[in-house]
């Protein structure tokens, strides 16, 4: 059975995980000790395409230098649509008049299944708050032009302008 990160072992009991068949399921992770099937467990996150009359907020954060989207991650009984309100108003200090669903993505390096969203704000007055280092709103092709190369962001952002969603080691998803 391939190894799944965090799932070599029962989340509950400790004892290591076997394959085991489950009728159309295929290999699943079965404790012995619980009598029970252990289903990969996954951080869940969001991203947002912030927007402003036709701008796009690219922001810096924890030192980086390069720009990105702001994301966050679900809490635990969160909804997504309120997680990405929630972190847009913690982290920008702005009110969501608009939100819409864009795509999903496994990012494997942290575990996380990101759901991204397109924001339209009320206000440009952005507030960051301290995990916010700088910020610049950009028109479509500046953004373009501006993300962090070879990210999520990027593929988020350039699905989102292009309705072509291309992600590592995956073939492009045209969506309209």
């Amino acid at each position: 059975m391939k190894k799944i990160p965090g799932m070599n072992y029962c989340m509950e009991c400790g004892t290591k995980l076997i394959p085991r068949e489950l009728k159309n399921e295929g290999m699943i992770p079965y404790c012995e000790t619980c009598n029970t099937f252990r289903f990969p467990v996954f951080n869940t996150g969001v991203s947002m395409i912030v927007k402003y009359q036709g701008k796009i907020l690219l922001i810096k954060q924890y030192g980086g230098n390069e720009y990105i989207l702001t994301a966050g991650y679900v809490n635990k009984g969160e909804d997504a649509e309120h997680a990405a309100v929630r972190e847009i108003g913690e982290e920008l200090g702005l009110e969501v008049r608009e939100l819409h669903f864009n795509h999903s993505h496994f990012y494997a390096p942290s575990n996380t299944l990101m759901l991204n969203f397109t924001v339209e704000v009320t206000s440009a007055a952005v507030q960051p708050n301290e995990e916010i280092d700088s910020y610049v709103w950009f028109t479509e092709e500046d953004a373009r032009k501006n993300i962090r190369r070879n990210s999520l962001a990027q593929a988020f952002l350039l699905g989102y302008l292009d309705h072509v969603y291309t992600f590592p080691e995956q073939p492009a998803l045209p969506y309209k």
